[in-house]
């Protein structure tokens, strides 16, 4: 994300560093900051009042003469040091262009007066009266822009409406009992060895909480442990459902001795810090700050809220056996083997094969579910929502499309949430840390934030939303690649079973696919036959439809046929042989009339091209499987 600042004539970027970011305005060290490539220099959130300051005229340490502020450094022709506490100014800095003096922005704050400043009992600098610009967030409130005050020597910015955060300079807080905490607005004192938060661990800033008590012991206090709270930490929420656990997890201060690791970023948790921890699971606990991240917990505090006990079983067993399903009408009866190989699971939409499974007991009804899928829970909670998860059906009137891998979903099973988000049984069943065979590490689910694009190592396309990633080794899938199928059969091609590989860097010479006879790159992604020894592209193999049966429909009329005949027809889009699995039949022709005949007949070898059509004459359109990369 680029964004401007006043009074510079290059755009910036928004940078983050979980160690922090060295400023050229001061030598502070915060995560959250700007970068001007152009100007080469690098300056924090709370910096930025500077671009506000663009010239000083009458500073009680040079009278009479303008300082302006410079972003490239000092001048060549004068000295680098500044001329009130000797040290080497950073690139930003104010100059005096008159007696080639500079001045550091440390020192200009320490020095600058103005009839603009407020004294107020509770911080022990004058406040600069300042209109914020949209870029500094309120130590109390975390928003931006506004009126209010702002302390150049400490860096505090407060909003005039959030004032009343002072009335109360004194709180009991819940992990800290034995003493009271008062409230601090210049940073945890010198004397503080850790000046980190002890309840999320984050590096405190100008407003916190603090227990001076403790810090008169000759040693680090083993009870409170130099208690430092973020002035947001006092306010966080004692019992909290998140989307990565199936119980509630409660606040706990401290942790308690052991080697503990987060349920969400899998990172370690120091024992001595808060954290969130399951009364159920004594192994289970999450840092504070990914707990309470907006995509893992739905806001809701349940302190004294009950329990209630939710009924979340999919089925109810009859006496005789058999199963009354929620999604069915009939009762289902088990069986252990499928003699048919068309029979196909009404959960998953795959062919029943010689898994376990229920049939439906009524002779003339086809509805047939996997043992497991049968199983699945009528609700659930699941990383990829912060909301609980409701098990559903798509209907025959609309087909849907999973919010994490934007595969299209014509039949069975899914999983909503009460927002309409939607996702597929594939992703909705992935845990974490998820384990691939295409990474030598465990992968994470990462919510990107604004402006954050990741690239799957396989198919090569940049995503804004979410991955799973190893964020060590910037080893990115998207969510349809790091669950598509290991092994297929694909009887249109060969009886022998096709696997998965991740490619081979010591491969060399050219390589076909033996379905679409184009090119394929045997170092990235592919689907081979270790008995004949081919090599295919994924989609040529499984096509970018999931959930379909044969003979399904999408939107309505447009029929989903099996590709297997010997002659495979033309894509109306690109113009290539269909090489997947499915072909889209249109049964309309290009005037809106049924065809009588295959002359003008609408087919689309993928719901990509379906899509497309609409824009055929702007342009030729390239088929899914010539974007794959390097191909």
């Amino acid at each position: 994300m680029s964004l401007t600042l006043q009074g510079h004539e290059h755009r910036v970027s928004l940078i983050y560093h979980r160690d922090g970011i060295e400023c050229d305005a001061c030598d502070r060290s915060y995560g959250v900051g700007f970068s001007c490539s152009e100007c080469k220099f690098t300056i924090h959130m709370k910096c930025i009042f500077v671009f506000n300051i663009q010239e000083i005229f009458d500073h009680p340490s040079h009278v009479g003469h303008c300082l302006k502020l410079l972003t490239t450094g000092a001048p060549d022709h004068t000295d680098p040091k500044c001329h009130l506490c000797g040290r080497n100014t950073k690139r930003l800095l104010y100059h005096c262009s008159d007696c080639k003096l500079n001045l550091d922005v440390d020192c200009m704050a320490n020095t600058k007066t103005a009839q603009a400043y407020l004294n107020v009992p509770w911080h022990k600098h004058p406040l600069l009266m300042f209109d914020f610009v949209d870029k500094m967030p309120c130590d109390v409130c975390d928003m931006r822009g506004k009126q209010g005050y702002f302390c150049p020597r400490c860096r505090l910015v407060i909003h005039e409406s959030c004032f009343s955060v002072f009335d109360s300079p004194e709180i009991t807080h819940p992990s800290h009992v034995r003493h009271p905490l008062k409230l601090l607005t210049s940073g945890a004192p010198d004397y503080t060895k850790d000046r980190s938060c002890h309840t999320c661990g984050d590096e405190t800033g100008s407003l916190i909480y603090h227990c001076d008590m403790c810090d008169r012991a000759p040693y680090v206090c083993v009870q409170c442990d130099f208690m430092t709270f973020h002035q947001e930490c006092t306010h966080l929420p004692r019992v909290i459902h998140v989307n990565h656990h199936d119980h509630r997890v409660s606040f706990k201060y401290p942790l308690g001795p052991g080697e503990w690791r987060c349920g969400v970023c899998w990172e370690e948790i120091d024992w001595s810090y808060g954290a969130y921890s399951c009364s159920f699971c004594p192994s289970y606990a999450i840092h504070s700050r990914c707990a309470t991240r907006k995509d893992v917990w739905d806001g809701k505090e349940l302190d004294g809220v009950p329990e209630e006990v939710e009924d979340v079983e999919p089925f109810k067993r009859n006496a005789d056996n058999t199963i009354k399903h929620f999604a069915h009408q009939h009762n289902l009866m088990s069986f252990s083997k499928d003699s048919e190989e068309s029979n196909f699971c009404g959960a998953y939409v795959r062919p029943i094969g010689s898994c376990t499974f229920y049939k439906c007991s009524e002779s003339d009804c086809s509805f047939i579910l996997h043992e497991t899928c049968a199983n699945l829970r009528k609700k659930k909670r699941h990383f990829l929502s912060p909301q609980p998860l409701t098990l559903d059906f798509v209907t025959k009137r609309k087909e849907e499309k999973c919010g994490a891998c934007h595969q299209i979903c014509c039949q069975g099973f899914i999983y909503s949430t009460y927002q309409n988000e939607n996702f597929d049984l594939l992703c909705s069943s992935i845990t974490v840390p998820f384990i691939h065979g295409g990474h030598d590490h465990h992968l994470l689910y990462i919510k990107l934030e604004y402006g954050q694009v990741k690239t799957c190592k396989n198919c090569g396309i940049d995503h804004a939303e979410v991955v799973l990633g190893c964020i060590k080794c910037n080893y990115f899938l998207d969510f349809r690649c790091a669950t598509l199928p290991l092994t297929v059969s694909l009887s249109r091609y060969d009886d022998h079973p096709l696997t998965l590989c991740y490619g081979d860097e010591k491969a060399s010479g050219r390589y076909w696919c033996d379905i679409c006879e184009r090119e394929t790159n045997p170092k990235t992604w592919f689907y081979t036959c270790k008995d004949c020894g081919v090599t295919l592209h994924i989609f040529c193999v499984v096509g970018d439809i999931r959930y379909v049966k044969p003979r399904g429909m999408i939107d309505r009329h447009y029929r989903l046929l099996s590709n297997n005949s010997s002659s495979r027809p033309l894509c109306n889009t690109c113009n290539c042989r269909c090489p997947g699995p499915f072909i889209l039949h249109d049964p309309y022709n290009y005037h809106g009339f049924i065809s009588r005949d295959d002359s003008d007949v609408l087919y689309f070898c993928s719901y990509y091209c379906f899509v497309l059509l609409a824009r055929r004459r702007r342009g030729n359109m390239c088929p899914p499987w010539a974007l794959e990369p390097n191909t």
